[in-house]
């Protein structure tokens, strides 16, 4: 692929229509899209419900069609467009694109077999839709490089939780003991890990004075640590918002987003941006 391949005419005006979101016809699409994609999905939701489904079934499947129909023009209006086809089917949103249309179809195909588990299993995987709702939420972004961002210090802070949690768990099996419910130490790190986590099921419990101060120590710790990943992951969010503008410009080769305002080729593969 010749990295000064550049799209035009027609090809780019859709392209800019269904990939990007700064210019006003990307916008109003991508309103639309996330309007069709939430409405499909409650569709589905409610569809799921038997008295709804009897009551109104024939109306759920017209309404199914017409959304898998807006899905598939959309996802072929994204592989005419692309320059790198292969890349975008092969990629995360183009399976999560080919997954929304794909069962509508293939409930065709299976609808005379007589296992409606099978049909019922295929028809699910249209929840799949609503993974492309972050695509189209602007903070989405934001949220995703601050992640990656601040990855490493989430590792090592998951890392100190996991050896907190197999110390304490195996201080509470030498301390309670299998007479209180306590029968292994990967049982006992299963309770740390409830406990820590504030979840506090309720299924083992400590009975001696000496578990009881344990664990309530335990407990306060675990409110420290659920304030820290927010703490971590809110810095650098704060660091992106002080750094230089970037704008919604999506690569026609790689698909990846993140470049400045005035970048001319895609700093992840190097080539011409629209």
């Amino acid at each position: 692929m010749n990295s000064k391949e550049k799209l035009s005419g027609l090809r780019l005006k859709v392209y800019e229509t269904v990939f990007e979101a700064d210019t006003p016809a990307g916008r109003t699409f991508d309103i639309a899209l996330l309007i069709c994609i939430v409405s499909s999905v409650i569709v589905i939701i409610l569809e799921s419900v038997e008295p709804l489904r009897e009551q109104y079934g024939f109306w759920f499947r017209i309404t199914e069609w017409c959304f898998t129909l807006i899905f598939t023009l959309e996802y072929l209006a994204r592989l005419w467009t692309v320059l790198n086809k292969k890349k975008y089917v092969l990629s995360f949103f183009g399976i999560v694109d080919l997954l929304s249309i794909l069962p509508t179809y293939l409930a065709l195909i299976f609808a005379s077999a007589h296992s409606l588990m099978v049909i019922r299993s295929i028809r699910l995987l249209r929840i799949f839709r609503i993974l492309k709702l972050p695509r189209y939420v602007g903070e989405g972004q934001n949220l995703i490089r601050a992640l990656k961002a601040s990855q490493h210090k989430i590792i090592v802070f998951l890392f100190t939780v996991l050896t907190s949690v197999i110390i304490t768990g195996t201080v509470m099996f030498i301390i309670e003991g299998p007479e209180h419910g306590f029968t292994s130490i990967p049982r006992s790190i299963y309770w740390a890990i409830v406990t820590m986590t504030t979840v506090g099921y309720g299924d083992i419990a400590p009975q001696t004075s000496l578990g009881q101060t344990v664990a309530s120590f335990i407990m306060i710790l675990g409110y420290g640590i659920i304030a820290v990943p927010t703490g971590i992951v809110s810095a650098e969010m704060i660091q992106l918002k002080n750094t230089e503008k970037i704008s919604g410009q999506v690569c026609p080769n790689c698909f990846r987003e993140g470049h400045d305002v005035d970048a001319t080729y895609c700093k992840f593969c190097g080539h011409l941006l629209n």
